[in-house]
């Protein structure tokens, strides 16, 4: 995969002048790069093994974000701006101590501003999809976002029922027992409230705490926290809450979640509500009528920020009006109702002692700088991303150098620029191997892409181990107790090297159960967790299979198409006939390009993918997905919609549409319900015509779902 920067990726034209196959390619190498990031970023809450700072993260969303802007109908659906709560996105749940909790309503991330003109452009796209005039005022409110762990409260009748982390946004572990440790969080409430009232705000933990906490764990001769937002997450998550106790954790309330009822119109007035139920919400956050008070409130929290007793990481906007922030709704990943304006990086100055290369799942070969340790921004680091080998290049990057690193939250940084003047009179240019250093296999650099990947394979042990990790994790198959010191130890007896030995483990639990690092009750424990994956949802396997570019979401989608991986797979050997019925549906499916099919396509002619997934199939049944409910007039219907709406914005009419149950292409086929066609159709509409499709106009697609 491409492990370019934003500013490495970013064109020399204009995003507007790039033709769709540019814009296309940008987007593939976007999605992958990004979810790369994101599967790194949150490994664990100590043990996550980021490459990029966040900074640089942002940049590659706001990048991804800018040529969606550009190209809507290439918008893909592995997209960063359509994933829900990936790794990237959220605290992930593997620690195995505390059982799961589905949330009543997703907990989403949010989008990102960096300076003045991303936050007038926010208010911008607010008013474009909400259709308002220019000079209507769009009343938001501006609160600190604070650098901590996500946390959803629920009462019932009053009564804390349960207390959950934000997991991956759809799922979190249940921590009732510790959060009730927790001062700022009120047992119970008092009188005229919802019967279900959910709240939902930030755990952290302050900085003369943390201080403190961490001089009483050297005393004990205990591991020291990297920073007071895993002070926190640590804390919060401890098996015995009687240690959680003794950790001095905080509550800032900010947002609702599920009622039972209403209880504000806007987001101002449930905050005032908050404060008077008990909760503790933050002093700083304020209301504001204009792009130029939110700056201001920015600027003055900005101000503060070395003077707070707490973390914060930038400003968090909030459309105030809550039936504006319904309309908005949300990407799959974030609200379009909210944005969070960041803080810059931070920097420090170290010396580079070596360059290792690692072997990606992809077989990309990635150069990882080893760094005398520093301290950027109170964290300790010693590795950074190089990225690939024109990064080092480009920058002259040397064995010896001394190298700005630049990071931006607890993340591993970036190195921004080396120092040449203080360089050794020996020094010698770095020389990329044009071998992988695994297994010995050429590694070649395909023409256009900026990394060079090893052709070993399935061959190849650094590639078949993170294929196994990314195979088992936690939105994939997720085995339970089967992470990576278990993968390595299995793969190192050579017991485990494609999918199904897996679940052959099955078959030798004695043997399992004799290894020194297992035992009895851990091999029982994780045969248990195997056997339980033996009928997954057909989406996690499509996604767990590693196809190139085959993000969740697009795992999703194909899930609903085909029903089947023996179905996907034959359409995707029917389908490398262009001209073939199957290759025509394919690229129809709604924001799904020409170059992913043709990584489906690549990815199942291949005999030893197939064999592969000939051999799983042996010990899974995939769950096909439930159909939408027929319970609107357009439920599994394929729309399409063209020309301008002046009613509706595109973008709220296709949130619309797929709330409805119905399905929302970007090309028009025979298989097309109905075409949407607003002023100035073109191409689409006389498409339509030609085959017989039912068009409606605006007013007919409003009156049709009202």
């Amino acid at each position: 995969m491409s492990l370019l920067t934003a500013a490495e990726l970013r064109p020399e034209t204009p995003i507007s002048s790039l033709s769709r196959q540019q814009a296309e390619q940008l987007l593939a190498q976007l999605a992958e790069t990004i979810l790369h990031h994101d599967r790194l970023y949150h490994a664990a809450d100590d043990a996550a093994q980021p490459e990029i700072s966040d900074a640089d993260y942002d940049a590659l969303i706001a990048l991804n974000l800018e040529i969606e802007t550009a190209f809507p109908n290439l918008i893909r659906h592995d997209s960063p701006s359509a994933r829900v709560g990936t790794e990237g996105i959220a605290e992930l749940t593997r620690s195995g101590h505390f059982a799961k909790i589905t949330h009543s309503q997703p907990m989403l991330s949010l989008g990102n501003a960096f300076n003045a003109d991303d936050v007038s452009d926010f208010a911008d796209r607010i008013k474009k999809f909400l259709s308002l005039a220019d000079d209507e005022t769009i009343v938001m409110t501006a609160e600190p976002k604070i650098d901590g762990l996500s946390l959803s409260l629920r009462y019932e009748g009053g009564a804390l029922q349960y207390a959950a982390t934000r997991g991956n946004g759809i799922e979190g572990e249940d921590v009732t027992q510790n959060v009730k440790n927790i001062a700022d969080v009120p047992h119970h409430l008092g009188a005229g409230l919802p019967d279900v009232f959910e709240v939902r705000g930030e755990v952290y933990m302050t900085r003369t705490d943390f201080t403190r906490l961490n001089f009483q764990q050297k005393e004990k001769g205990q591991k020291l926290f990297a920073n007071p937002r895993n002070a926190a997450a640590g804390s919060l998550r401890q098996k015995d809450p009687a240690i959680t106790r003794q950790r001095p954790l905080k509550f800032f309330a900010y947002a609702p979640g599920e009622t039972s009822t209403p209880v504000a119109s806007t987001h101002s007035a449930f905050l005032d509500l908050l404060r008077k139920t008990g909760f503790s919400v933050n002093p700083l956050t304020q209301t504001c009528t204009s792009v130029k008070g939110v700056l201001l409130q920015y600027d003055a929290i900005t101000a503060q920020r070395d003077k707070l007793d707490y973390e914060i990481d930038g400003v968090v906007y909030k459309v105030d009006r809550y039936d504006w922030q319904v309309r908005l709704g949300q990407l799959s990943r974030v609200p379009r109702w909210a944005i969070a304006h960041k803080f810059p990086a931070e920097k420090a100055t170290t010396i580079l002692q070596d360059i290792d290369i690692q072997v990606g799942r992809t077989g990309a070969l990635t150069p990882v700088a080893r760094l005398v340790p520093v301290s950027v921004g109170g964290v300790v680091v010693s590795n950074a991303t190089l990225h690939n080998e024109d990064e080092i290049v480009r920058k002259d990057i040397r064995i010896g150098d001394h190298v700005l690193l630049q990071r931006a939250g607890d993340v591993i940084p970036q190195i921004t620029q080396v120092m040449k003047d203080k360089r050794p009179a020996d020094s010698q240019p770095f020389q990329f191997p044009d071998y992988c250093p695994v297994c010995g296999h050429q590694a070649v650099r395909p023409e256009g892409e900026a990394v060079r990947r090893c052709t070993g394979g399935f061959q190849c042990q650094a590639q078949q181990r993170e294929k196994l990790k990314h195979f088992v994790s936690r939105q994939a198959l997720d085995i339970e107790g089967m992470g990576t010191r278990q993968l390595d130890l299995f793969f190192d007896l050579g017991w485990v090297r494609q999918p199904a030995d897996i679940f052959r483990l099955v078959d030798i639990q004695q043997d399992v159960a004799g290894l020194d690092r297992m035992g009895k009750k851990s091999a029982a424990n994780l045969i248990s967790a195997i056997q339980k994956r033996k009928t997954p949802e057909l989406e996690r396997v499509i996604f767990a299979l590693g196809i190139r570019q085959i993000g969740q979401a697009t795992a999703k989608l194909l899930a609903q198409r085909y029903g089947s991986i023996d179905s996907l797979m034959q359409a995707a050997l029917n389908a490398r006939d262009p001209a073939h019925e199957d290759y025509l549906n394919l690229v129809s499916i709604d924001q799904i390009g020409a170059l992913m099919v043709q990584d489906i396509i690549q990815f199942f002619s291949e005999q030893n993918n197939q064999a592969l997934v000939e051999d799983l199939m042996r010990y899974i049944q995939p769950i096909a997905p439930k159909q939408p409910a027929h319970d609107s007039t357009v439920s599994g219907k394929t729309i399409v919609f063209t020309g301008t709406l002046t009613k509706l914005s595109r973008n709220e009419a296709k949130t619309q549409a797929e709330r409805l149950g119905a399905r929302v292409s970007g090309s028009v086929s025979a298989k097309t319900d109905f075409l949407v066609a607003g002023e100035t159709a073109g191409s689409k509409l006389i498409k339509a015509r030609n085959l017989g499709v039912t068009i409606l106009t605006e007013d007919d697609w409003i009156e049709l779902v009202s």
